[in-house]
Order: C-alpha cells, then sequence, then structure tokens
C-alpha cells in the first residue's frame, strides 16, 4: 500500500502548523512580540537591542515570522500583523498557551520516545529540563483554565462561597504561578491562601503577580512538597488542580493528610483531566490531546484519574465526595467534605 498525495499533503499541513507554534513560541520567550508591539515597527537590529537578544538569531527568526504570518514588513522594518499580535502574552485571549504547550509537546514526546525501551520514569524533573519552557508551564494553565474556573466552577462549586462565608483559610497545593488562588481572591474579598509549589520559579512567578495585583496581604506562597506539606492550623478548604495525579502513588498518605489538615466541616477541591472509562472516547477531537498527555504523564511517574476513583479515595478516608463535570466531560471536580 503506497502513502496517498492526500495523506502527505494532510500531514505537511499538520507539520507547518507545528513548525509555526514553534515560530512563535520563540518569539514569546524572548519577548520579541511584545517588544515589536511597542516598537510598532523595526528592523531586525533593532529589535534584538529592544530584546537583548542576539541580532543574527533575530534576524532570521524575522524571516521564520514573516514567512508564517506573524510579521509583515516594509523597506526592511518588520511590524505585527494581527495574528502577531494574538500571541502576545499579555493580550486578552492570548494564543500563547498553544505555542507553549506545542513546544512543551514536543519535548515530552522525546522524552518518551527514549525512555520507552528502557521503562525508566524519570519524574517531574522533565518538566525542567528546558530553560525556556518552566517559566510559560503556569501560564499556559492560567490561559487554559482560568475563564473555565471563573465562569463555570467557582458559580457551581458551593464550597467556595462557603470558604468566603466563613472568612476562611485555602490552601493551594502544586500552585503553579498562583493564579487559582488569584482569581479565587478576586471573587471573595475575605478569603486568605497559601500556595505551595515544588519549582522555586512558580512560586517566584506567583508571589510577583499577586503582589501586583494587590494581594500581597491575603496571599503567600512557598516551596513546598506535596507529599509532605504541613498547615500552621486546620485549614477550610484545600484545593489541588490537576496535581493529584502527580502523587496518586501516595494516595493513601495524600488523602489522610487532606483529611487531617482540613477542619471538621473542611473541604478538598480536587481538579482533573477526566479520564474516560471506554477507550473508543479518547478518539473525539476533545479528548485526542488527553490521550498524548496521558503518555507524557507516564514519563514522570503518572497517569490520568477517572473521577470515580477519587471519590473512592475520599470515601476509603472517611470523607462524602460530590462529582462534578465540566468542558463537555473533559474537566471532572470532585469535592471532598470532612463529615464535621
Amino acid at each position: 500500500m503506497s502513502v496517498s498525495q492526500e495523506q502527505r499533503e494532510r500531514v505537511m499541513t499538520q507539520a507547518q502548523g507545528a513548525v509555526a507554534l514553534e515560530i512563535a513560541f520563540i518569539g514569546i520567550a524572548n519577548g520579541l512580540l511584545s517588544q515589536l508591539d511597542r516598537l510598532r515597527q523595526a528592523t531586525a537590529d533593532q529589535l534584538a537591542a529592544a530584546a537583548g537578544a542576539d541580532a543574527g538569531y533575530v534576524t532570521r527568526w524575522c524571516d521564520a515570522a514573516y514567512a508564517f504570518g506573524y510579521l509583515s514588513e516594509s523597506e526592511g522594518q518588520f511590524q505585527l500583523t494581527e495574528l502577531g499580535r494574538a500571541f502576545r502574552p499579555e493580550v486578552p485571549g492570548t494564543l500563547m498557551s498553544f505555542a507553549v504547550q506545542s513546544v512543551l509537546s514536543a519535548h515530552m514526546a522525546e522524552r518518551a520516545a527514549t525512555y520507552m525501551k528502557t521503562g525508566e520514569r524519570p519524574g517531574e524533573k522533565v518538566l525542567a529540563e528546558r530553560e525556556s519552557i518552566l517559566p510559560w508551564f503556569g501560564a499556559m494553565l492560567e490561559n487554559n483554565f482560568g475563564a473555565l474556573f471563573e465562569q463555570q466552577i467557582l458559580p457551581q462549586i458551593a464550597a467556595f462561597a462557603e470558604l468566603e462565608a466563613r472568612q476562611g483559610v485555602a490552601v493551594d497545593l502544586g500552585c503553579g504561578n498562583g493564579w487559582y488562588l488569584r482569581r479565587l481572591a478576586a471573587h471573595f474579598p475575605h478569603i486568605r491562601g497559601i500556595g505551595l509549589d515544588g519549582f522555586a520559579e512558580n512560586v517566584r512567578q506567583a508571589q510577583e503577580r499577586a503582589a501586583a495585583a494587590g494581594f500581597g496581604a491575603r496571599l503567600h506562597f512557598q516551596v513546598g512538597d506535596i507529599y509532605n506539606y504541613t498547615v500552621p492550623e486546620q485549614v477550610d478548604l484545600i484545593a489541588m488542580t490537576r496535581a493529584l495525579h502527580h502523587v496518586w502513588d501516595q494516595r493513601e498518605k495524600v488523602f489522610t493528610t487532606l483529611r487531617d489538615s482540613l477542619k471538621p466541616t473542611g473541604m478538598a477541591v480536587i481538579w482533573e483531566p477526566c479520564w474516560p472509562r471506554q477507550r473508543a472516547d479518547l478518539a473525539q477531537p476533545g479528548r485526542r490531546m488527553m490521550a498524548f498527555q496521558n503518555l507524557t504523564e507516564h514519563v514522570q511517574g503518572n497517569h490520568f484519574l477517572n473521577p470515580d476513583e477519587i471519590a473512592d479515595a475520599f470515601r476509603q478516608a472517611g470523607m462524602v465526595p460530590s462529582v462534578y463535570l465540566f468542558a463537555n466531560g473533559n474537566e471532572a471536580v470532585v469535592v471532598g467534605r470532612n463529615s464535621g
């Protein structure tokens, strides 16, 4: 059986799409898109000087960005096109996360290909192996899930309004750049928050962004071990956003600690990708990326979970679970309550 021309052209289009996102990422990670927007127009050398980057690299990036429609050019002066502006990290609804995800996916695919023969699963450190990617990981998650959190999850889950009524304390385990607590604090002015993350870069960003948003007195972030965290006193709510699957191998300890770290009427809010019961569901367009991401999670020693597994773990810890589905069933939030 020979490869058809239709197949070849389809894959070529897909390959060019991946390259286009990689070019966008280079512009994002080096501040080229934002600097060119500020300058309005510039030569490659002027853009390099403004971004503090090597002129040779920037010249060749400008050629590539022009070829893929991010830049226009007139008499040696480059300007951003509308598509180029849409990838700026600071623009509302930015397309930045697609570019970050593309480069991260390529890195993780290479890791999976490398370790498949040996079975090695090196863990979370693989996320930090590419120094240009890690600073954008939290921003990518915020861009992907912030609106869903604010527009659907916050209004539909009563635990957050109860937290506000108590003027309580929320702990976010695996807080990333702090986006979850910042958005929670913006909606509920009487709560306080503590964020813990294993990467110092994430904690730095979280502290910086909380201060810039005026939440410095209400939100605190620190480097912490999600396996062995401690809180100074029992709290009202503990959140784990797309983090539980990273510690599922020690779930008995994790859920016991959750229960014991909460007040008698406290609540744990677990948000995870919703791994389907049937393999056939993975072929749906909205779940294809989940299947790939689960492969890359294996590199880190993890796997995605079905919400029934999470609910059962809450029951085994003596807590009462409730399951909520969002985003056409692709995202699951499981709330576990202490019995009081």
